[in-house]
């Protein structure tokens, strides 16, 4: 689960890097101005890109044909492999589906606010986790509430 999680902060700090703008939202201007949602709407994009661009190389290596290692051994450890870029694949193919979420939520003007509160989300938030929905609060009660369902 770490490395999955360390490819998807990898892949967007990848992403953070292709933006050309020398721009950085600040707390200095009007929140989710248009400057604001437009630096989220390039990061995002970016970001979407870059997970397309992975699993189409991904793609490509499974279609170069099946695993042929004569080894037992060797060819157990490439289905391993396989079989763990395959479940962070099928992880980025899930973010790509908040990515446009949260692309969707810029155009309809609700991206930044809690989907829960109403409040605003927060730039330290967005810049770390740009397809946040919640608040820090709200997130940590409704994780809260599924432990307490998951525990019962």
């Amino acid at each position: 689960m770490a490395t999955a999680l360390n490819n998807e902060i990898d892949v967007l700090a990848k992403a953070r890097r292709s933006l050309a703008s020398d721009y950085f939202p600040s707390d200095d201007e009007v929140y989710m101005g248009e400057a604001q949602q437009d630096y989220f709407r390039k990061l995002l994009q970016a970001w979407k890109r870059s997970i397309l661009d992975a699993s189409a190389g991904t793609l490509a290596q499974l279609q170069d044909g099946p695993i042929r290692e004569p080894d037992l051994n060797d060819r157990a450890s490439s289905e391993t492999d396989w079989g763990i870029e395959l479940r962070t694949r099928d992880r980025q193919r899930k973010l790509i589906a908040k990515i446009d979420s949260a692309l969707r939520r810029i155009e309809e003007g609700e991206y930044g606010y809690c989907e829960v509160t109403g409040e605003p989300i927060g730039l330290g938030r967005l810049v770390a986790r740009p397809i946040a929905t919640m608040t820090v609060e709200a997130q940590e009660a409704h994780e809260r509430r599924e432990k307490v369902s998951r525990d019962d």
